[in-house]
């Protein structure tokens, strides 16, 4: 209703705002009326992709499942609502044994490293990877959006620094509810 709003004060201010002086009232009342129409077009037709690419919560389980991702669903008390789970793969990247690489080389494993990583993201088999703010032994995660723990050891496997020593792995099944996003 917002948009609809703002298109129309927009549409108005442009045709008010024009150099052409309109002859009537009516010829004003027209192009408002044009305006307007267009707007309610655009907004209506907005509506209906975003309705239509809104999934149940049992298409979205039926098409994981048939992914071969495992999934739980219960309802929530308070709201009523089905939350759907889905089990993804929290990889902990470790302090790696080999550490002796030159500046110059631990820069080249730090840029494939964050290559790898967009890659992944890119791809839709990560969610979500960082860096922890310590210096502790465990250096950072990366939550995988995978079927099985296999894939998710082979993805975190080919990251340039786990290959090169210097990071080592931990992969973890962990469970997330869909649609849920961090706050």
């Amino acid at each position: 209703m917002k948009k609809f709003a703002t298109i129309c004060i927009l549409s108005f201010l442009f045709i008010a705002c024009k150099n052409e002086p309109k002859t009537s009232i009516s010829e004003i009342e027209n192009d408002i009326s044009e305006s307007i129409d267009k707007a309610t077009d655009s907004l209506i037709t907005e509506t209906s992709e975003d309705i239509n690419s809104i999934k149940s919560t049992k298409a979205l389980k039926e098409e994981l499942t048939l992914n071969g991702f495992e999934t739980f669903d219960y309802v929530d008390e308070k709201t009523k609502d089905t939350i759907l789970m889905q089990k993804y793969f929290i990889v902990f990247l470790k302090r790696g044994p080999i550490r002796g690489q030159n500046e110059e080389e631990t820069a080249e494993l730090q840029k494939e490293h964050l290559a790898h990583l967009a890659k992944m993201y890119e791809l839709g088999y990560a969610d979500i990877s960082g860096p922890f703010g310590d210096d502790g032994e465990i250096r950072g995660i990366t939550i995988y959006n995978v079927p099985t723990l296999k894939m998710a050891d082979s993805l975190a496997n080919a990251d340039p620094m786990v290959k090169a020593g210097r990071l080592e792995i931990e992969v973890h099944p962990w469970w997330a509810a869909k649609g849920f996003s961090l706050r």
